[in-house]
């Protein structure tokens, strides 16, 4: 949400009230319409001045040491949700532990262990969030298909994290050899719902840098410093896109507005480092 801004409006002289009981009545009116119309006022207000994305992005500094927070970014707001050494903070999905059978530290990085191209365990945060900016570096292999989802809920009658929330797509699209692709499902996609609007993805094996924005129904995805997607959730052309879709199947998809955040295990390889986030 935005900014609220305190208004306080006092009525200092006495004889602002006239004596009258129509006067006085009649004040008395003109006073609510105009707390009305201010009320109003900053409302519309608040649901306009968004954050802005690139600002938040500028925060971050590319010259700091892997898997670290620089005293700006800290100033800022931003957390370290992993410092390349240990998996505090994070757990198996629906699980209370890490799971150290399907992933793994490997040289200051998150890494899956498994193989088979099937869905595996995804590990989600701890937290929760609601609005937030969110920030990671991630690699691929030939044919890795992974991704970061958020807005997760947590329950028995979810096998997966993609049952309830959005994802941001991570697939190298180019050798993905077992079925056609649509365009919502290639690198930088917000899966199953937008394209990407640009495909600034570096070659195999180099690292990409994910930025995202969830601030309110506001959502901004951002690969290697390009916007490649922008929507607000539950606005017209969001609901015809959920409803005429692959999530048609899932009527919990998109109906939370605070979750946990997972990295995706989908079988194949991807490695994960410099996590951080900044709740908005």
């Amino acid at each position: 949400m935005g900014k609220f801004h305190k208004i306080i409006i006092k009525c200092q002289d006495h004889k602002y009230f006239h004596k009258t009981k129509k006067n006085t009545k009649m004040k008395t009116i003109s006073l609510k319409i105009f707390l009305g119309i201010m009320a109003l006022v900053i409302i519309c207000s608040a649901k306009s001045s968004k954050r802005d994305p690139l600002a938040l992005y500028a925060e971050l500094d590319k010259n700091a040491p892997v898997n670290t927070l620089t005293a700006k970014e800290k100033a800022n707001g931003w957390q370290l949700l992993f410092d390349g050494k240990k998996t505090d903070g994070w757990h198996g999905y629906n699980m209370k532990v890490f799971p150290d059978d399907c992933w793994e530290i490997d040289n200051g990085t998150f890494t899956t262990t498994n193989s088979g191209s099937k869905e595996g365990l995804d590990i989600v945060t701890d937290k929760v969030y609601r609005s937030f900016a969110f920030s990671v570096d991630y690699k691929m292999d030939t044919a890795t298909n992974s991704g970061v989802i958020f807005q997760i809920r947590e329950d028995p009658k979810y096998k997966f994290p993609y049952e309830t929330g959005p994802e941001f797509q991570i697939i190298d699209h180019e050798n993905w050899k077992k079925d056609k692709l649509e365009d919502w499902q290639i690198n930088g996609a917000n899966y199953a719902m937008y394209p990407p609007m640009a495909k600034p993805y570096k070659a195999l094996h180099e690292w990409n840098h994910l930025f995202l924005v969830v601030d309110g129904n506001f959502v901004t995805q951002m690969l290697n410093d390009v916007v490649v997607v922008k929507y607000e959730k539950n606005s017209d052309d969001w609901k015809k896109r959920r409803d005429s879709g692959k999530w048609t199947g899932f009527p919990d998809w998109g109906k939370f507005d605070e979750g946990h955040i997972s990295l995706q295990n989908h079988g194949t390889k991807v490695w994960f480092r410099n996590i951080k986030l900044k709740q908005l």
